[in-house]
């Protein structure tokens, strides 16, 4: 693994539709973040226990737990907080309600481009030399 690897952000992807999930990992890998995919709320936040990622992509609608959930979770946990968070949903209402816990929200259909280019303004100053 080179150095830029492993000084890659981890970003978590948290989407249960498989092929939003593929465009959003293709598209923060782009933005020069690590990525990991959870397609289910409670696998999401047992990974969150465990770790504290740069970033994440969060659907709103998932199973087992929702979105808003793990957002509130994110939020008042003092070691998570600071975590950037961007909505990605289809749901415009639920995502207005949520809109002062988000960095961004973004409503679907999302592009590839327009998640990458938005990611890499969330990306770690003291990494984004490298892209």
């Amino acid at each position: 693994m080179s150095q830029h690897q492993q000084e890659q952000p981890l970003a978590l992807i948290i989407e249960d539709d498989y092929d939003a999930s593929v465009i959003f990992d293709e598209a923060l890998q782009a933005a020069g973040f690590s990525t990991e995919v959870f397609r289910d709320g409670k696998k999401a936040l047992t990974r969150l226990d465990g770790s504290v990622p740069h970033l994440i992509a969060l659907d709103l609608h998932l199973p087992h737990v929702s979105g808003s959930t793990i957002l509130n979770k994110i939020r008042l946990d003092e070691r998570l907080c600071d975590i950037s968070v961007i909505i990605v949903t289809a749901d415009p209402s639920l995502a207005d309600s949520l809109h002062e816990n988000a960095d961004l929200i973004l409503l679907k259909p999302i592009s590839f481009k327009q998640l990458r280019d938005l990611a890499a303004r969330l990306h770690p100053p003291d990494i984004v030399g490298e892209n």
